[in-house]
């Protein structure tokens, strides 16, 4: 982070509010001055090019209140999940090999995933690029439906390369470690 503080951002944002609720509030009169002598709403419409919406809450302070107030209570409400949610991650059944040694997928070349393992519609991989190869490893990882797409998609030396870079859920991470220590320790050596 830089040399800046979290309570010069806060003042910073402050003022801004402060000045934007300040020009908002001047506007809001203006707009209810010409009004009160004698524009219609509509004229003030189409000189300003606000919405309908913006001078009819302008003219009527209690309306933006009413719809800002609705806004934060049906935001707040949507932003908070159900009591009993439980993240997909900590939901989905991942899949583990019984040994490092039964992975023996491909390791060169290109290779297409089958559409239950990869529906991106950029499914070749090019597995002499790490970094595909790498993508690959992760979705054969996340998406594996049986252990036979391990078996024939993923190999264990390169598995065990690669472990310390794969983004992973941490659940199915959590999984392949419990059962292979020799992943855990690849990680921790990269750290």
């Amino acid at each position: 982070m830089s040399r800046h503080t979290d309570d010069e951002l806060r003042a910073v944002i402050a003022e801004y509010e402060a000045t934007k609720k300040a020009a908002l509030a001047k506007r809001d009169a203006s707009l209810r001055a010409f009004y009160a002598a004698g524009w219609r709403a509509v004229d003030l419409q189409r000189v300003t090019g606000y919405s309908r919406e913006t001078i009819r809450q302008a003219l009527h302070p209690e309306v933006r209140l009413a719809a800002n107030t609705s806004r934060r209570k049906s935001a707040s409400a949507a932003a908070r999940p159900p009591a009993d949610y439980v993240p997909y991650g900590d939901r989905k059944q991942y899949l583990v090999a019984d040994s490092l040694d039964d992975l023996r997928g491909p390791t060169s070349g290109t290779v297409t995933l089958p559409h239950h393992l990869d529906w991106s519609g950029n499914a070749d991989y090019v597995l002499d690029r790490p970094a595909r190869l790498a993508s690959m490893y992760k979705t054969v990882l996340t998406e594996a439906t049986t252990v036979d797409d391990l078996h024939y998609w993923l190999d264990g030396a390169s598995l065990l390369q690669l472990w310390p870079q794969l983004w992973l859920p941490p659940a199915l991470r959590r999984l392949w470690e419990h059962r292979f220590p020799e992943l855990a320790a690849a990680r921790a050596a990269a750290a």
